[in-house]
């Protein structure tokens, strides 16, 4: 369309109109997809499928995991690899956790309750009347038939088997001494005189 010199260009009012609508519907459908492409990245799953899967929680990760794995400690979703207590620093890795504590004194071991010291647990032990020094565990001679204790002032270890026995079997002869076998070296000489070794050239010896 020509334009003469010091003439503007005016639009009708229902060309304008028009104008603006369309700009205003491009402009909402550019904001609608946006929105649908935000709620695919942060909850999870595709644009065809948005609920299929969810994406991990660990920081330098967000990978969408179709088989995502909720911790019980802090109840956040994580893929594969960020799945253990230590892969995501856990802040609650230890509230299922079980510990038990063994009491030197009578060999008995106790629960520990959740968040007790192991101090506080062995006082408890120790006032609740059930510890008892003369049920403790000691060790005894392995000999067959051989009851004795063990103690610091008559026990040997034998230098052939490792094992500790009292002063009267202290022999190998004694505790059924049984040494570490060792397997013999093989030599050049005994390599070729293997039965089932295949004949080869005179000139080659296998081995």
């Amino acid at each position: 369309m020509f334009i003469r010199p010091n003439q503007s260009r005016v639009l009708e009012p229902k060309k304008r109109r028009q104008i603006y609508k369309y700009l205003e519907a491009k402009a909402q459908g550019r904001q609608r997809r946006t929105k649908k492409e935000a709620g695919v990245a942060m909850g999870g799953g595709t644009e065809a499928f948005p609920d299929l899967g969810e994406h991990c929680q660990h920081e330098d990760c967000n990978q969408l995991d179709f088989l995502p794995f909720t911790c019980h400690g802090c109840k956040k979703v994580f893929c594969l690899e960020h799945r253990s207590y230590a892969a995501h620093v856990c802040p609650k890795a230890d509230h299922n956790s079980r510990f038990v504590v063994v009491c030197e004194a009578c060999s008995m071991s106790m629960e520990k309750r959740p968040g007790e010291e192991e101090k506080a647990a062995l006082e408890r032990h120790e006032k609740s009347g059930s510890c008892n020094p003369s049920k403790k565990k000691k060790p005894r001679c392995p000999v067959k038939r051989c009851k004795e204790v063990l103690t610091f002032s008559n026990n040997s270890t034998c230098k052939v088997c490792n094992q500790s026995v009292c002063l009267k079997h202290r022999f190998p002869s004694d505790h059924a001494c049984k040494p570490t076998l060792r397997l013999p070296t093989r030599s050049g000489m005994d390599c070729g005189d293997w039965k089932g070794n295949v004949s080869t050239r005179s000139s080659v010896k296998a081995c």
